[in-house]
């Protein structure tokens, strides 16, 4: 019988086992769970160093061995997984992007925005002003990646000519 073409990458055919399949860019492995007698089953996308999901696996009719993996089974797991990193990067970008819209003395509104780009050795940080209407820059420094953006520090910063926060 020949294996099903990846679909991720056609020069790469599918693996498919009862215990292990890999296509369309990830990889299912039905494995023991270590906190029961059952069996869990993770799911990782190729190229990631850890699993984006871990869950628990049906036991087959013998009630010893795990039910083998099957194609329905493995896109609703694709599809989860998926639905795992999506959210995960999500949450990172609004962890990383945040921004507040207040009123200036003057009465326009602006966008206060800041950009953190995490790295292990130098990380950084962007405050940016944008005029509401237009979305036109006012200005952009660089501040500390630990510089708390709430619409007190927003105002602060408008009121002083964009002045780089210390």
């Amino acid at each position: 019988m020949t294996e099903p073409i990846d679909s991720a990458n056609p020069d790469t055919p599918a693996l498919q086992q009862d215990r292990f399949w890999q296509d369309r860019g990830w990889t299912a492995r039905i494995i023991k769970n270590e906190e029961d007698d059952g069996w869990a089953v993770e799911m990782t996308r190729d190229g990631d160093p850890e699993p984006a999901l871990v869950g628990p696996w049906t036991m087959g009719r013998d009630k010893k061995n795990p039910k083998p993996m099957d194609g329905p089974a493995f896109s609703t797991l694709v599809k989860t997984a998926a639905e795992v990193i999506r959210r995960h990067e999500q949450q990172l970008h609004a962890t990383l992007n945040k921004s507040v819209t207040v009123t200036a003395r003057d009465g326009r509104r602006i966008r206060v925005a800041l950009a953190i780009v995490p790295d292990e050795d130098n990380p950084s940080a962007t405050l940016s002003a944008h005029d509401d209407e237009d979305d036109s820059e006012l200005a952009s420094v660089n501040v500390s990646p630990a510089f708390k953006l709430t619409s007190g520090s927003a105002t602060a910063w408008i009121e002083a000519d964009f002045a780089r926060p210390r």
